[in-house]
């Protein structure tokens, strides 16, 4: 397997290697050139995205500012939103359905580093003549209709079913079966989100005017 198979299958992998760290300094100054737009300049603003997350849907509307670190594992769901300082290391391939809310702060994190420091630290591979370290990337998947709420970060390996809230602040490590209201850290769902959530049971919430 090439270091890349490795990458998307689980394994452990080299990732200064196959050219990716000059895929992931192309990406980050992509993410540098749209930071550094107003959010009126919507043709520059879709040029850049054009490179940058070339697996994106109709009406996808990304605040910035943002941080990538490939772009081309992240696939995104037409009419999906995402606030400021939407984080993705998408090492792992990064799924996110569609009509989806991602609140500010948000960060989606695909590496997986050892947890003993002599399998985590920096190393001279004299294969290669290079300074790297070894690490596996776990997929993340976002369901359609899913609202992730703000400072909200999700661990490689982890399912978000369709249709889920995710509370603010929540540090996600397990999956989330759908239509979930789940929250804290690490996650847990607190209970189904049912027809008695929606507006018509709750008239309290409307003006009378």
């Amino acid at each position: 397997m090439t270091e890349k198979e490795k990458m998307y299958a689980g394994k452990v992998y080299d990732p200064f290697t196959e050219g990716m760290p000059e895929d992931r300094a192309k990406a980050h100054r992509l993410c540098k050139l749209y930071n550094d737009t107003f959010d009126t300049e919507t043709e520059k603003r879709e040029e850049i995205l054009k490179s940058l997350l070339p697996h994106r849907g109709e009406s996808v509307y990304i605040q910035g500012p943002i941080y990538f670190d490939l772009g081309y594992n992240i696939t995104i769901g037409k009419n999906t939103y995402a606030n400021f300082n939407f984080t993705v290391l998408d090492e792992g391939l990064v799924t996110i359905g569609e009509n989806v809310f991602i609140g500010p702060n948000v960060s989606f994190l695909t590496p997986i580093h050892p947890l003993r420091f002599e399998d985590r630290n920096s190393f001279f591979n004299a294969k290669t003549g290079n300074v790297t370290n070894l690490e596996r990337a776990g997929s993340i998947t976002v369901g359609d209709n899913c609202w992730i709420c703000g400072n909200v970060t999700v661990c490689g390996g982890v399912n978000i079913g369709a249709g889920c809230v995710i509370g603010a602040g929540s540090v996600v490590t397990k999956d989330v079966p759908p239509y979930s209201l789940a929250a804290g850290n690490p996650c847990r769902v607190i209970r189904e989100i049912t027809e008695k959530d929606g507006f018509s049971f709750h008239p309290e919430w409307f003006s009378e005017e």
